[in-house]
C-alpha cells in the first residue's frame, strides 16, 4: 500500500498549482471526480475553486471534515476510486446503481470505512481477502455485480459486521462454513449466486443476532440443519430456489421472532417455471433424486407470529394444521404444488387479514372455508387442480377486495351466489371444469374490471344475459360445453376489446350479428356445435386481428364472405353447416378441405367438393379470362400513351422536389428508378416506423424501400424513444443510416443506399424474397420451416447480433430483436434488421443509457428493462431467447392461450406439468427431437429472469454450433471423430460484456 498513498501524494501535490483554494480532502475528491464518467452531470457543483468539498452534490461533513459519500444512481461509469480511503474520517460510501467498473482494490487502508454499498455495478474479479481488515465496517453490499469465485475464508474474521450481502453475483465457490464465526451478524443475504453443490453449513445456527437468513438459489442440498432453530431474532428465512429434501424440522418451531418462512421451489418439479430454467438447471432436468421437502407441515411450525408462509412447489403431504387459522398476523398462505391433503382449516381467515391464499395443485377436499373474506382484505384465491366440493360460500359474494379467483377443476356444485358475479375488483374468474348450474346472473354489470371469464365445462344454463355487454375491460370470455341457450345478446358487440370468444358446444341459436366489425382486437371467435343459422356477415372479413375461426357444426348458410381472404387465419373451420356457392380462392386448396366438408352446396377446386357443378362452370371461366385478357391489353396500350406523355411533360417542368442520395454499396439504379415505383400496388408490409415497398428494377433484381413520413414530435413526449418506435421519425431514419451504413455482415440485412427530402425518407434494402420470420412462422406458411431451416435460421441470427455486440465499432445494442425483425432470402438465410431503435455502447463498458420510456416488442422485452430502463447487450440476449423459443414452439410471443402468462413462463410451466413433447412444435419432425430439446435449452438459458445468468451472444453461437456438432456426432457424419461435447453448466461463465 505504500507506494500507492505515495502515487496518490505525489499526484496531490501536483494538483496545488491550479486548486490553491481547495482543502486537502477536496483534491483527493476532484480525482475521484476525474476517474469517472459524468453522463448526467453529478460533478457539476464540484467546484475547484471551493475551500470546502462539504457543499457538493453527495458530499456531508462533520466538523469540517468528509465523513460520507453519497452518489447513488448517479449514472457515473470507471474503476473504483481508491483514493477514498485517504479520507481519514469517512465512514460512509455509496456508489450504488452506477457502472463502476474493473476490479476491486485492497481496501484495508479504509480503516474509519462502516458503510460501503457497491450494489449494481459493473465490478468483476474475486472478492478481496483484505475487505476483511476494515476493523470498523458494519455494512457490506455489493450485491447485483460480477464478482466469481470462492468467498474468502477470511471474511470469518469481521469483528463489526451486521449486515453482509453478495445477492446476484457469480461465485461459484461453496459457502464457507467460517461465516458462522461473524457473531455480530444481523443480515447474511448469498441469493442468486451459481454457487456449486453444497449443504447449508451448520455454524450458521452460531448467529444467534441474525434476523435476516437469505439464501435463495444457492445450488443447496441435503437436509435442513436443526441448528437453524437456535436463531431466536430471526425475522425473515429464505431457503428456496434449492434442492433441499427432507423433512421440515421441528427445530424451526423455536423461530419465536419469524414473520417470513420461503421454502418454496425444492421440488426438481417446482423450480423449472419459475426460473426459466437457469444455467444450473439444465444439468437437473433428469436429476430424479432431488425430490424437494417431504413429510408434514409441523403444527409448531404454524402456530408462530407468521405474516407469509410459503412452502409451494415441495412435497408436503398431510394436512394444514387447524393453528394456521389462529394466526393474528397472516396475510399470504401459498402451498401449490405439494401433495397435501385433507379440508382447509374452517376458521380459516377469520383471525387474520389474509390477502392471498393459493392451494393449488394438492389433494385438498371440503368445502371452501366461510370466513375466509372475514377481514375484507382477501385479493386472490387460488384453489385450482383440487376436489373441493359444496357451494361457493355467499359470504364471498360480499368480498369486495376480491381480484384474481381461479377455482377451476375441482368438484363445486350449485349455483354461483349473485354477488359472486358482479364483483367489481375481480379481473379473472375461472370456474372451468366443475358442476356449477344455474346462469350467469345480470349483476355481472358490476363486475367492471373483469378482463378473463373462464366458465368452460360445466352445467350453467339458460341465455348469456344483455348485462355481458357492459363489461367494457372483457378481453376473453370462454363457457364452452355448458348448456347456454337462445340468442348471442345484442350486446356483445359493445366488447370493443375482446380477444377470444369460445362458446363452443352449448345450445345456442339466432344469427351472428353483423355489428361484429366492432371486435378488431379479436383473436380467436370459436361458435361451433351449436344451433346457429343465418349467413355468415361480411363484417367479419374485417376482423384484422383474427387468427383462429371456428363456425363449424351450426346451420350456416348463404356465401362464405370472400374478405375472409383478407385475414391471416391459422385456422378455419366452417364444416357441417349449409353453406353454398363458391369457396374463396384463397382457401380453395386441397390442404383446406376439412374446413368445409359437410356443406353440400358448396363448390371448389377441391377434390370431392361439388366436382360435376364446377365441370359445367369451365366455359364460363374460359369466356371471362379471354374477356379480361382483351381488356388488360387495352389497358396496357392507354397506360403507354399517358406514360409517355407524363415523362415528356416532366423533362419541361424541373422536378420541385430536391432529393439527396447517399451510397453505402455500388449502385445500379437511380433514385428515379425507385421513386417511380412507390406505388400502393407493391405495398409488402406497414409497420410503427414507415411503409415498405418492393421495388424491381429494370435489370430485373428487386430491393426492398422502406418510406418514412412526418417528422414532428409526438405530442408529450420529451424523450428520445417511444414504444416500438421513435420520437421523431427522424431520429429511427438516422439510427438505421448511422448503422447500417457501415455494418458489412453477411446476416445483418444489407442498406443500398438512403434518399431524402426534407418531407420524405427513404430507406433501400436488399430484397428478402420469404419476407419476416414471425410471419411465415405464425402463418399457414409455417409447414415450410422444418427443422433444419428453423436451426439455419437461429445460427445465423445470432450470428448477426454476435457481430453487433462484439466485433462492430462501436459495439451495437438493437433493442427490438423479435422474429418480424428477421428476415429470411431465398434459401431462408437469415438477416437481422430494422435498426431504428439501435444504440452504440460507449467504449467504457457502462451499457447504454437509462432510457426515458420501454422501447421494444410486446413479449420479447427483458424483465430487468421493465423495471430499470438500463439496456444492455443482456436485454437483445433475452429477446433472442424469445425468438428461439418461437421457433421450437411455432408459437407467438404473447396469445391469449397463455392466461397471465407470456411464451416464455408458458413453456417452463408446460415442460413442467405435461412434458416437452407438449412444448415442441408438433409439426417438427420427431427424429430431431434430442437436437430440438437441446437449442431449447438454449432458449431458456438466453431468456433467464437473471441478467448475469444470460450467455453472450458470442456464447450463444458456439452452442448452437456445438449442438449441430453434437447431432451429426451422434449420427456418426463427424469428419475428424474428435468433437467435443458442449456442456451447459458454463453457458454463462463469459457473460460477454461490451467493453
Amino acid at each position: 500500500m505504500i507506494p500507492t498513498f505515495l502515487l496518490f501524494i505525489f499526484l496531490a501535490s501536483s494538483s496545488v498549482g491550479s486548486i490553491l483554494s481547495l482543502n486537502q480532502e477536496g483534491i483527493y475528491l476532484q480525482q475521484l471526480k476525474h476517474g469517472f464518467d459524468d453522463s448526467d452531470g453529478i460533478f457539476s457543483t464540484w467546484n475547484e475553486r471551493d475551500n470546502t468539498p462539504c457543499k457538493w452534490a453527495g458530499v456531508t461533513c462533520s466538523q469540517s471534515s468528509v465523513t460520507a459519500v453519497d452518489l447513488s444512481n448517479a449514472n457515473i461509469a470507471g474503476p473504483f476510486p481508491s483514493v477514498v480511503c485517504l479520507l481519514t474520517s469517512l465512514t460512509f460510501l455509496s456508489l450504488y446503481n452506477n457502472s463502476v467498473n474493473s476490479t476491486l482494490p485492497d481496501l484495508s487502508a479504509c480503516q474509519n470505512l462502516q458503510h460501503l454499498n457497491l450494489a449494481q455495478n459493473l465490478l468483476t474479479g474475486s472478492l478481496p481477502p483484505s475487505l476483511a481488515e476494515m476493523v470498523n465496517l458494519k455494512h457490506l453490499d455489493l450485491a447485483g455485480n460480477n464478482f466469481s469465485g470462492d468467498i474468502p475464508i477470511s471474511f470469518g474474521r469481521f469483528q463489526k459486521l451486521e449486515v453482509l450481502s453478495l445477492v446476484f453475483n457469480l461465485l461459484d465457490g461453496t459457502i464457507p462454513s467460517c461465516l458462522g464465526n461473524i457473531s455480530t451478524l444481523k443480515q447474511l443475504n448469498l441469493s442468486y449466486n451459481p454457487f456449486a453443490q453444497g449443504r447449508i453449513p451448520h455454524e450458521i445456527g452460531n448467529l444467534v443476532n441474525l434476523e435476516i437468513l437469505w439464501l435463495t438459489d444457492c445450488n443447496l442440498v441435503g437436509p435442513i440443519p436443526d441448528s437453524l432453530g437456535r436463531l431466536n431474532r430471526l425475522t425473515d428465512l429464505d431457503l428456496a430456489l434449492n434442492a433441499l429434501n427432507g423433512p421440515v424440522p421441528s427445530s424451526l418451531t423455536w423461530l419465536t421472532s419469524v414473520v417470513q418462512i420461503e421454502l418454496y421451489n425444492n421440488s426438481l418439479t417446482g423450480r423449472l417455471p419459475s426460473t426459466g430454467w437457469s444455467n444450473m438447471t439444465a444439468l437437473r432436468l433428469f436429476d430424479a433424486s432431488m425430490n424437494g421437502l417431504t413429510g408434514m407441515i409441523p403444527e409448531e411450525l404454524c402456530s408462530l407470529p407468521l405474516e407469509s408462509l410459503h412452502l409451494y412447489e415441495n412435497n408436503l403431504e398431510g394436512n394444514l394444521p387447524e393453528s394456521i387459522a389462529n394466526s393474528p398476523n397472516l396475510y399470504e398462505l401459498r402451498l401449490f404444488e405439494n401433495r397435501l391433503t385433507g379440508e382447509l382449516p374452517k376458521d380459516l381467515g377469520r383471525n387474520s387479514p389474509l390477502v392471498l391464499i393459493d392451494v393449488s395443485s394438492n389433494q385438498f377436499s371440503g368445502q371452501i372455508p366461510k370466513g375466509l373474506c372475514e377481514k375484507g382484505f382477501l385479493e386472490e384465491m387460488l384453489m385450482i387442480y383440487n376436489s373441493f366440493s359444496g357451494e361457493i360460500p355467499s359470504s364471498l359474494g360480499e368480498c369486495r377486495s376480491l381480484t384474481r379467483i381461479r377455482l377451476g377443476n375441482n368438484r363445486f356444485s350449485g349455483e354461483v351466489p349473485e354477488g359472486f358475479w358482479s364483483l367489481p375488483n375481480v379481473y379473472l374468474l375461472e370456474l372451468v371444469s366443475n358442476s356449477f348450474s344455474g346462469g350467469i346472473a345480470k349483476t355481472i354489470a358490476g363486475a367492471t374490471n373483469l378482463s378473463t371469464l373462464f366458465i368452460s365445462w360445466n352445467n350453467f344454463s339458460g341465455v348469456i344475459p344483455d348485462e355481458i355487454g357492459f363489461l367494457d375491460s372483457l378481453l376473453e370470455f370462454t363457457g364452452s360445453n355448458n348448456l347456454f341457450s337462445g340468442s348471442l345478446p345484442t350486446s356483445i358487440v359493445n366488447l370493443g376489446q375482446l380477444e377470444k370468444l369460445d362458446l363452443h358446444n352449448n345450445h345456442l341459436s339466432g344469427y351472428l350479428p353483423s355489428e361484429i366489425h366492432s371486435w378488431n382486437k379479436l383473436n380467436e371467435l370459436n361458435l361451433a356445435n351449436n344451433q346457429l343459422s343465418g349467413i355468415i356477415p361480411d363484417e367479419t372479413g374485417n376482423l384484422t386481428s383474427l387468427n383462429n375461426l371456428d363456425l363449424s357444426g351450426n346451420q350456416f348458410s348463404g356465401k362464405i364472405p370472400y374478405g375472409l381472404q383478407n385475414l391471416k387465419l391459422n385456422k378455419l373451420n366452417l364444416s357441417n353447416n349449409r353453406l353454398s356457392g363458391d369457396i374463396p380462392p384463397l382457401y380453395a386448396k386441397e390442404n383446406y378441405k376439412n374446413s368445409f366438408i359437410g356443406n353440400p352446396g358448396l363448390c371448389g377446386d377441391i377434390n370431392g367438393l361439388c366436382e360435376t357443378k364446377s365441370v359445367g362452370y369451365k366455359w364460363l371461366l374460359t369466356t371471362i379470362f379471354v374477356l379480361a385478357g382483351m381488356v388488360f391489353i387495352a389497358g396496357l396500350v392507354w397506360f403507354h400513351s399517358k406514360y409517355k406523355n407524363f415523362k415528356n411533360a416532366n423533362k419541361e417542368e424541373p422536378n420541385k422536389s430536391k432529393w439527396t442520395l447517399m451510397s453505402f454499396h455500388k449502385l445500379g439504379f437511380s433514385e428515379q428508378e425507385i421513386l417511380g415505383s412507390l406505388d400502393e400496388d407493391n405495398v409488402i408490409g406497414r409497420g410503427s416506423s414507415g411503409t415498405v415497398y418492393k421495388v424491381v428494377l429494370s435489370d430485373g433484381e428487386a430491393v426492398a424501400v422502406k418510406k418514412l413520413f412526418g417528422l414532428s414530435k409526438i405530442d408529450g413526449e420529451s424523450g428520445e424513444d417511444l414504444e416500438k418506435g421513435c420520437s421523431k421519425e427522424d431520429r429511427c431514419f438516422e439510427a438505421e443510416v448511422e448503422t447500417l451504413g457501415k455494418i458489412r455482415h453477411k446476416n445483418i440485412v444489407k442498406l443500398w443506399c438512403c434518399c431524402s427530402t426534407k418531407d420524405c425518407k427513404l430507406l433501400v434494402y436488399e430484397y428478402m424474397s420469404n419476407g419476416s420470420l414471425g410471419d411465415l412462422l405464425h402463418s399457414g406458411k409455417s409447414g415450410l420451416l422444418d427443422w433444419p431451416i428453423r436451426y439455419k435460421i437461429a445460427l445465423d441470427s445470432a450470428e448477426g447480433l454476435s457481430y453487433l455486440h462484439h466485433d462492430s465499432v462501436p459495439p451495437i445494442v438493437h433493442r427490438d430483436v423479435k422474429s418480424n425483425n428477421i428476415l429470411l432470402d431465398s434459401d431462408f438465410g437469415a438477416r437481422v434488421a430494422d435498426f431504428g431503435l439501435a444504440k452504440p455502447v460507449d467504449a467504457i463498458g457502462k451499457g447504454v443509457k437509462s432510457m426515458s420510456v420501454i422501447a421494444g416488442s410486446c413479449g420479447y422485452i427483458a424483465p430487468e428493462y421493465a423495471y430499470t430502463l438500463r439496456v444492455n447487450e443482456k436485454s437483445d440476449i433475452y429477446s433472442f431467447g424469445v425468438v428461439i423459443l418461437e421457433l421450437v414452439t411455432g408459437k407467438r410471443p404473447i396469445s391469449p392461450e397463455y392466461g397471465e402468462k407470456d411464451l416464455v413462463k408458458w413453456v417452463c410451466a408446460t415442460f413442467d406439468q405435461k412434458g416437452v413433447d407438449n412444448v415442441i412444435d408438433p409439426k417438427l419432425e420427431s427424429c430431431f427431437k434430442d437436437e430440438i430439446c437441446k437449442v431449447l435449452n438454449v432458449g431458456l438459458l438466453c431468456t433467464s429472469p437473471l441478467p448475469v445468468n444470460r450467455p453472450s451472444m458470442r456464447k450463444v453461437v458456439k452452442m448452437l454450433q456445438e449442438v449441430r456438432a453434437e447431432f451429426y456426432e451422434m449420427k456418426g457424419v463427424s469428419k475428424d471423430g474428435k468433437l467435443t461435447p458442449y456442456y451447459y453448466e458454463d453457458a454463462a461463465s463469459d457473460n460477454g460484456s461490451l467493453a
